[in-house]
């Protein structure tokens, strides 16, 4: 079976916009990540110097004698990192490489017993300044140049980049396997419903897996049947309406063609002529009542909507029927109120659904027996109801459960019963609806035979 060409415009896929959305989220995740990360990096790096010094410059504020164990170990202490020393006396004399370094205020701070971590300017550099007070007086301070701190803070952010870039490369991947993952299922119920939109039936839909996803394969598989239900039921809709449009023209055809050949005697020509006016008129009802469903199927259904009195409206139902049942031996009884019952809703159509349940009725209504057409106001919530009941054989259970599809019972009963178009009593329950009304079916009414009920709202529904 060839598959339903594809039209649109060209759209990317759902795994598609998964990855790019999870890379971009990452890409943030990790820009972020990045920002902090370079901020942090040189404060770290700061701090971690400074918390060196400090340790050193503490250790060496302890030794009894101060200046000469400082100038002792100058050269050792500075060690790789250019660590500068210098010595502030208790009468604020300052001595050694890291002199010119320590401003006033440092100074003063020292000198009043205070640590001090700060930043200076030695030999034209920025560098930093820790200074830590004597235990016997003075204070000792060292210096070491800022840039060893820019050195081991781009040596941090080296290290740090190639973590970053691996987590964004491995949120891309995660992305593109969720949504994998994610797209399958939903591929799977496009490519089913792509099936089913191309006649195919009977195919099932997975069930597994997250709720959502099960969800959609349960729907598929109840749209599936659905689909073969209406299909097999319009199927056999159409066979009865060709077997129901053969039978009028076979015989139409027939007696045609005995008409050309000169097969009929001249004293039975009037006889034909109405049996093929019987046929032709059989054959505008059938489609005439396809017509009608067709309408009542249209989405721009028209409804003339005004207040109505359904007891006058009976009323002239009544007059009309009369005559026709009084042919037929059928006493048609007529059962109303009072006073007038008003409600709003299409008149016409009204009358139309009345008609066509008379009509249903009064052809299996044997002669001698009752046809009744009543109209009371709804016991609670206000509105009306219509009742046409019969005298007639009735309806079985399993007939009120199909009583209104298309041809249900004119198949069941057109061998045993006078039967119609088998369209009237679908065209009575969608005219129903379109009303925004109700209709139910009793198999045996007090009468004896069917007992159809249309419930009219009020107002009809907007």
């Amino acid at each position: 079976m060839t598959g339903r060409p594809r039209t649109g415009p060209h759209r990317s896929s759902l795994a598609r916009k998964i990855v790019v959305l999870t890379t971009a989220v990452a890409a943030l995740a990790v820009a972020l990540t990045g920002l902090i990360a370079w901020q942090t990096a040189a404060h770290g790096a700061e701090q971690r110097e400074r918390d060196q010094l400090t340790r050193q410059a503490t250790v060496l504020s302890r030794l009894p004698a101060v200046s000469e164990a400082l100038f002792t170990g100058a050269q050792v202490l500075a060690g790789p990192n250019e660590v500068q020393l210098a010595v502030v006396a208790a009468d604020g004399t300052v001595t050694g490489t890291a002199g010119p370094a320590v401003d006033r205020r440092s100074r003063a701070a020292l000198l009043a017993g205070d640590p001090v971590s700060t930043t200076g300017i030695l030999g034209g550099q920025e560098v930093l300044l820790v200074g830590q007070p004597g235990v016997r007086g003075g204070a000792v301070v060292l210096t070491e140049p800022y840039a060893v701190v820019t050195e081991n803070t781009n040596q941090i952010r080296r290290n740090v980049i190639a973590p970053l870039v691996f987590g964004m490369l491995g949120a891309a991947l995660a992305g593109a396997l969720l949504a994998r993952r994610i797209a399958r299922p939903l591929v799977t119920a496009a490519q089913i419903a792509h099936r089913l939109a191309d006649g195919e039936r009977g195919v099932p839909a997975p069930v597994d897996g997250p709720r959502e996803t099960a969800d959609i394969g349960r729907a598929l598989n109840v749209l599936d049947e659905a689909l073969a239900h209406s299909e097999n039921r319009q199927r056999e809709f159409l066979l009865s309406v060709s077997h129901d449009l053969r039978t009028p023209l076979t015989a139409l055809q027939g007696y045609a063609e005995a008409l050309a050949d000169g097969l009929i005697e001249p004293e039975r020509v009037p006889e034909v002529g109405s049996i093929l006016a019987d046929e032709t008129r059989r054959l505008d009802r059938f489609l005439g009542d396809l017509l009608d469903l067709a309408r009542l199927e249209a989405d721009d259904f028209r409804l003339d909507v005004a207040p109505a009195d359904l007891r006058a409206l009976v009323s002239e139902a009544a007059a009309f029927w009369t005559g026709l049942c009084a042919r037929h031996g059928v006493d048609l009884r007529l059962e109303r109120p009072e006073g007038p019952v008003v409600v709003a809703t299409d008149a016409f159509r009204v009358r139309q659904l009345i008609d066509g349940l008379v009509q249903n009725a009064l052809r299996v209504t044997p002669e001698g027996t009752p046809l009744v057409l009543a109209v009371r106001p709804a016991a609670a919530g206000g509105g009306a109801e219509l009742q046409v009941r019969d005298g007639g054989p009735g309806l079985t259970d399993d007939d009120v459960r199909v009583a209104f599809d298309h041809g249900a019972l004119h198949e069941r009963y057109r061998d045993t019963r006078p039967v119609g178009s088998g369209l009237g009593l679908a065209i009575a329950h969608r005219l129903t609806g379109r009303l925004g009304a109700g209709i139910r079916v009793e198999g045996h009414g007090p009468e004896g035979g069917a007992c159809f009920t249309v419930t009219l709202p009020s107002a009809p529904a907007a």
